[in-house]
């Protein structure tokens, strides 16, 4: 029976949240505090003391972490040997982000570039193996418009994620 006192989705989160796996949680945690501005909001470490959980928040978005634990199944990107997965970052000056990040640990696997669609966009691993694509919005595009710039495009982009 659902408490109708209780919100189904609590204040501040959204219908959405990644939830990432990492080996090594805690300096994830520090990372992405250096990276991209993060603010912790919550940490739970077990007995063993890896991080069960913790909540992190990025602009207006909430950000979850746990510990790599092959007892329950979870698994970082390192283990599995990459991610199927990017993380999609709008920010207010995606330059100065992408140095920041790469200033922490960050490295750079598609160069920023203005693109047809109307982002300044580029491509980061950091150094738990999770890919972000990180943008600013610079101009408005309609989708004829970039539906036509797709065709010009060379049939094999290097380094396009997302």
């Amino acid at each position: 029976m659902v408490n109708s006192t209780v919100k189904p989705v609590p204040d501040g989160m959204h219908s959405l949240t990644p939830h990432l796996v990492c080996a090594g949680a805690a300096d994830a945690i520090e990372f992405y505090k250096k990276a991209f501005g993060a603010k912790e909001e919550a940490r739970l470490p077990g007995p063993d003391g890896k991080i069960m959980h913790a909540l992190l928040r990025i602009g207006d978005s909430a950000l979850m972490l746990v510990d790599e634990n092959p007892e329950w199944r979870a698994f970082g990107p390192k283990s599995l040997k990459g991610t199927p997965v990017t993380i999609h970052l709008y920010v207010q000056d995606v330059d100065a982000q992408v140095a920041q990040a790469v200033a922490a640990g960050a490295k750079v696997i598609m160069p920023l570039a203005d693109m047809f669609w109307g982002d300044r966009y580029g491509v980061l691993e950091d150094p738990f193996g999770h890919s972000w694509s990180v943008a600013t919005h610079v101009r408005d595009v309609s989708m004829e418009e970039a539906q036509e710039a797709m065709k010009q495009m060379p049939a094999n982009p290097q380094g396009c994620a997302g």
